[in-house]
C-alpha cells in the first residue's frame, strides 16, 4: 500500500508540474491553500495540511519551495505520548517573494514586501520590508535598501519580455561573450 500511495503522489506532483500558473493555484486552492490575487506559484510541493497554509496578493512562490505544516520530530517522544502531533499555521504577506527551495516551517508569519533567498529555512516571524536569507534565515536587510542595489545594479538589463535567442545576445553583448 505505501509503494501506491507513493507512485500517487510522485504522479500528483509531476501533473501539478506541467501546469498554467493559474492550474497550479486553481487545484492547491482546492486542496485548501488559501492563495491571494496576482501570484505566482511554481512549486509543485504539496503541504501535508494545505488548508494551514495562507499566501497573500501579487506573491511569488518560486520552484521546489516546501511549505512544512507539521513537527515530525515528536516521533522522538511517542513513547511518551504516542498521539501527538504538532501542527502550525505558515502565513506569507502581501507583494512577498519566496526563492527557489525555501522551507517554511510551522508557526512561520512573513511580513508583507518580503524577498526571501533561494534555499533559505524560515522560523518565525519576519517583520513586513525585510530581505531574508540563510539557514537558519536571517533578516539581512530591508527591501528598501534591496530596491537601490537592485535598481543601480551594473548587471540589470532591460531583457524582460524578449525572446530567450533576444535576450542571449543582449547578455553575452554585456559579458563579452563571443
Amino acid at each position: 500500500m505505501a509503494k501506491i500511495s507513493f507512485t500517487i503522489n510522485k504522479f500528483r506532483k509531476k501533473i501539478i508540474g506541467f501546469r498554467s500558473n493559474e492550474g497550479r493555484i486553481k487545484f492547491f486552492r482546492s486542496q485548501g491553500v488559501k492563495i491571494g490575487e496576482g501570484c505566482l506559484y511554481f512549486s509543485n510541493k504539496i503541504p501535508p495540511e494545505p488548508y494551514l497554509v495562507e499566501i497573500g496578493n501579487h506573491c511569488v512562490i518560486s520552484s521546489r519551495t516546501e511549505f512544512i505544516t507539521h513537527d515530525g520530530s515528536v516521533w522522538v517522544f511517542r513513547d511518551k505520548n504516542q498521539q501527538l502531533d504538532i501542527f502550525g499555521k505558515t502565513s506569507v504577506g502581501d507583494n512577498t517573494f519566496i526563492g527557489i527551495g525555501c522551507i517554511l516551517l510551522p508557526n512561520t508569519k512573513i511580513g508583507n514586501n518580503c524577498i526571501i533567498g533561494a534555499g533559505s529555512v524560515v522560523r518565525g516571524v519576519i517583520p513586513d520590508n525585510s530581505v531574508v536569507m540563510g539557514n537558519p534565515a536571517k533578516v539581512i536587510m530591508s527591501t528598501e535598501l534591496m530596491e537601490k542595489l537592485t535598481l543601480n545594479n551594473k548587471n540589470g538589463l532591460q531583457t524582460k519580455h524578449l525572446s530567450m535567442a533576444e535576450k542571449a545576445v543582449i547578455i553575452k553583448k554585456h559579458f563579452n561573450i563571443d
